[in-house]
């Protein structure tokens, strides 16, 4: 089980990283951003695009926000083209992840939820608190794959390990 301060501690972990990451994938090239790079997602671009993406749809199935404007999962690379665009989205959905670990009721976390998977076509019920963890699981493992593309192009982003967060 978790409890509502280990999920504003990963809201804030999420708020770090995206910040270090976006930081140095915004100083190489758009053409370097989005240069194939061998990852599940393709480039650094997609990768952090589909991050945005998940993180959408989980907000969603919490009540705490729209899903993605692409409902599908193969189309998640692609639901911000330009670097702007998808920098601004990112910023805002960090603040919602913000606010929404800030005003989470701790029962919450012990219920459970129903929800349907469009990538495997079932529903699927599990303990809420299990969800938020996942959550926060998919963010951390998909910038790591950011993180070893961003190094490889030559860019420095932050250390990623939670006890050296700023405070």
């Amino acid at each position: 089980m978790i409890s509502t301060d280990y999920v504003r501690a990963m809201a804030a972990y999420n708020r770090w990283q995206n910040g270090s990451l976006y930081g140095a994938a915004g100083a190489i090239s758009d053409a370097e951003r989005k240069r194939g790079r061998g990852a599940f997602f393709g480039s650094i671009h997609g990768t952090l695009s589909h991050i945005l993406w998940g993180d959408q749809i989980w907000l969603s199935r919490f009540g705490a926000a729209s899903p993605p404007a692409l409902p599908a999962i193969a189309e998640s690379p692609e639901l911000h083209a330009g670097w702007d665009d998808l920098t601004a989205a990112r910023d805002a959905c960090d603040g919602v992840i913000a606010a929404w670990a800030e005003d989470l009721d701790p029962a919450w976390l012990d219920g459970e939820l129903t929800f349907t998977s469009a990538a495997l076509k079932r529903e699927f019920s599990k303990p809420i608190w299990l969800l938020v963890a996942h959550l926060f699981n998919h963010q951390t493992h998909h910038r790591g794959q950011v993180h070893a593309m961003l190094t490889a192009a030559g860019a420095r982003p932050d250390d990623t390990d939670i006890p050296f967060m700023p405070s």
